[in-house]
């Protein structure tokens, strides 16, 4: 396999990663999946973690995605 090829399916898996992040979440159902409404929600994440207020922002999201993480025995190392 030439290697844009396997950069390509990187690439590929980790956007996949991310939208199941969105689903994980609840954003799809919540918004009806409205995607201008879940831009808009991480245009607003983007500019609240370049505020001044963006270290206390990201300490809690943090805290949170690990709790929902741990909570979630698919999420857990091994259970691919």
């Amino acid at each position: 396999m030439r290697s844009w090829q396997v950069e390509r399916r990187k690439r590929t898996r980790h956007l996949i990663e991310l939208g199941g992040l969105i689903v994980k979440a609840g954003l799809v159902n919540l918004t009806g999946d409205d995607r201008a409404t879940i831009l808009g929600a991480l245009l607003w994440m983007a500019d609240k973690l370049e505020s001044d207020q963006g270290e206390r922002a990201r300490a809690l999201w943090a805290a949170k995605g690990k709790q929902a993480f741990d909570a979630d025995p698919a999420t857990h190392k091994g259970t691919d």
